[in-house]
């Protein structure tokens, strides 16, 4: 499972995907609103609908931005560990 795999990114992509991700969970709560709101005055209707479709699309990205900031981190956990661990030991021949 490649997905799942630690990877750690650069710097500024770090940054990108921290600014990215409260643009996201911006548009997630705005969404949520206007399709509560949507389905309250006119349920079933075609505004519904895309206002749900735009806040599934929403949740999504939320959610991959999310799930690579967390493989980021764990690529750095990992690293800081095997720093302090050191070399491993030579196995003799």
């Amino acid at each position: 499972m490649e997905l799942l795999t630690p990877a750690a990114l650069a710097p500024r992509a770090v940054r990108q995907l921290r600014r990215i991700r409260t643009v996201y969970a911006a548009g997630l709560a705005l969404w949520a609103v206007g399709t509560a709101w949507e389905g309250l005055q006119h349920p079933g209707s075609r505004g519904m609908w895309l206002s749900l479709l735009l806040l599934a699309v929403f949740t999504g990205l939320l959610s991959l931005t999310l799930a690579s900031l967390g493989r980021h981190r764990a690529a750095l956990r990992l690293r800081r560990m095997r720093r302090r661990s050191g070399p491993a030991p030579r196995q003799p021949a």
